[in-house]
């Protein structure tokens, strides 16, 4: 019998992946679009386990883009890295929802501010408060004394593994 090209395969067909062995997803090319101002982290708490971020996960965080109300961020403050939900407004006594947000013609946005060790301004807003994801540990309200950074919005969760 004369040698063919579907020998390769136990069934006698090629498989349909063959195709596609020498092409390679770059993750950087899928996932990062300021490359300059993105860098990963891996979490190591459990506070935002019900909104879907684990611990040991891999987040892409872009420093970026401009921080709006809703947002996932990484935040430094008072001398500790925190991942939180970014809100203008105090939340509720429940610590579930949110009072109502001031808007403007371009959206809630966060400005650059020129003080030193605070990277967004406080000020316009009348105050920062850092979620924690459903209602789990302490909401965290920044005031002008506290030493706050925020890093950098949130644009991707990598799993650490698949469950089942």
């Amino acid at each position: 019998m004369g040698s063919d090209n579907v020998t390769n395969s136990p069934t006698g067909f090629p498989s349909p992946a063959q195709d596609y062995l020498n092409e390679f997803i770059d993750l950087n090319k899928e996932l990062v679009r300021h490359p300059a101002a993105t860098f990963y982290a891996r979490v190591t708490s459990r506070a935002m386990k019900d909104d879907g971020v684990d611990e040991g996960d891999v987040l892409v965080i872009d420093k970026a883009i401009e921080p709006r109300e809703g947002d996932l961020v990484v935040c430094f403050v008072d001398g500790e890295f925190v991942l939180r939900i970014l809100s203008f407004t105090a939340p509720a006594p429940d610590g579930k929802t949110r009072g109502v947000q001031e808007k403007t013609a371009a959206g809630t946005k966060v400005r650059k501010a020129a003080k030193p060790g605070v990277s967004y301004d406080i000020l316009p807003h009348g105050g920062i408060w850092l979620l924690p994801g459903s209602g789990q540990g302490p909401v965290i309200e920044v005031t002008q004394p506290n030493d706050f950074t925020l890093w950098g919005v949130v644009t991707y969760v990598i799993k650490k593994k698949c469950t089942r």
